[in-house]
């Protein structure tokens, strides 16, 4: 008879299978449960591999609870309607269960290394598996593990949400710098993965400008070139992005980076209509309108950098006033401080800047909005046919293994970015 563990995992798609490989390397014995053996399976094998390791939520909560004890804990560490979370909240109490909705970043590799936690719901059952979520967790030498208990009901879900949509535009607005650069500058992917590593080294450090320049610097394995520009100009969305930008119109905070970054994804998606309508304009963008001008690289490559800095900032900002929002109107009292630092490790809005995020809510707790912050209002002061979609979906299947297509041939691609990067590195 197999010997009861402390912890179970239903679910083994990519983020699951490698949070279920984290937990069991910490130490914590785990079953693991998937609609399909074979993801069990593969699961097993992975672990046999990488060491001594050791669906329908409904319907899966539903299930589960037929076998459990009063006191038990359910744990929904998927992308969930905050709303939902606290609706089974509820009705697992009424069974005597605790529920926990806790939001996971980090993709692939973070999942597996140590992902940022954002648990909401019970308290008692965020106490009941602490010790397990502290050593999972990415941890952070300064601030310590990437875990906290963000509050009452679904705000664990609301703030991954958030998390997301602030996600969205950041990912936009580097494409955006991308498509500058390349269209008017006329830089070369060799070019572009260096610009992108300089600014890896100074404001700009954080997860998603490294994966860039990574991704500048895959060749293609199927063909010739680089891979990035093979990739299809047309870039997927899970949700999140959608409700982020639902609840800031229903609040009444604005957002608009973040639903300029929506908007980009929706017209990306209408790919045979752009392709058409390209063909009615002369032009084919920016970069050929003022291809007869001088461009100077290196001040465009400063002002580019500038503005991407000032933009992102603006893009967190919307997304912290959207939290501190619906934190007043349901009374969470989040700490927006503590979510800076949970980020600043696993997930992939981390940045050197989230530092400077977390002392300027240290310094004012109910800080209206950061850009009016003494320091970050200093430096805000200071300051065609083809999208650049197909860089966005490169950085998906980074992080993601969300796939891409490609546009030279038919079907879905995952490419392992992350090794093919470390081994250009060698």
């Amino acid at each position: 008879m197999a010997t009861p563990t402390r912890i179970g995992l239903a679910g083994l798609a990519v983020m699951g299978q490698n949070l279920a490989l984290n937990i069991a390397e910490k130490g914590f014995p785990i079953s693991v449960y998937n609609r399909t053996t074979s993801k069990v399976d593969e699961t097993i094998e992975r672990a046999k591999q990488e060491g001594n390791l050791p669906v329908y939520v409904h319907q899966t909560i539903k299930t589960l609870s037929v076998y459990m004890e009063k006191g038990d804990c359910i744990i929904d560490g998927g992308n969930e309607w905050y709303e939902n979370t606290e609706r089974r909240q509820k009705q697992l109490a009424e069974l005597g269960l605790l529920y926990l909705g806790m939001g996971v970043s980090g993709g692939e590799e973070g999942a597996r290394r140590g992902p940022s936690l954002m648990a909401g719901g019970s308290f008692e059952a965020y106490k009941y598996i602490e010790d397990i979520l502290l050593k999972v967790a990415a941890q952070v030498p300064d601030s310590g593990p990437c875990v906290t208990y963000i509050g009452e009901g679904g705000s664990g879900n609301f703030v991954k949400m958030v998390h997301n949509g602030i996600e969205y535009g950041d990912m936009q607005l580097i494409a955006e710098a991308y498509e500058v650069l390349k269209c008017v500058g006329k830089l070369s992917n060799d070019e572009l993965q260096q610009v992108f590593s300089d600014w890896n080294k100074g404001e700009l450090l954080s997860f998603l400008i490294e994966i860039t320049a990574d991704i500048f610097g895959i060749k293609d394995d199927k063909g010739s070139g680089y891979l990035v520009d093979i990739v299809l100009d047309k870039t997927g969305m899970k949700g999140t992005g959608k409700w982020t930008v639902q609840q800031a119109a229903e609040l009444s905070i604005a957002a608009p980076t973040i639903a300029s970054s929506l908007d980009s994804r929706f017209l990306s998606g209408l790919k045979e209509e752009r392709v058409q309508a390209a063909t009615i304009f002369k032009s084919n963008g920016v970069g050929d309108i003022i291809t007869e001008q001088a461009v100077d690289k290196q001040k465009l490559i400063d002002d580019v950098r500038q503005a991407l800095y000032a933009s992102k900032i603006c893009s967190y900002a919307q997304g912290m006033n959207l939290i501190r929002a619906k934190s007043i109107g349901k009374g969470w009292d989040l700490k927006l401080g503590e979510l800076a630092r949970i980020w600043k490790g696993g997930c992939i809005i981390r940045a050197v800047f989230l530092d400077r995020i977390k002392k300027a809510y240290d310094r004012n707790p109910d800080l209206p909005n950061l850009l009016v912050d003494p320091e970050f209002a200093k430096e805000i002061i200071d300051r065609r046919e083809r999208l650049p979609a197909n860089l966005v979906q490169a950085q998906r299947d980074y992080f993601g293994a969300h796939t891409y297509e490609r546009i030279d041939m038919q079907g879905s691609f995952h490419t392992e970015w992350f090794k093919l990067a470390l081994l250009s590195k060698l």
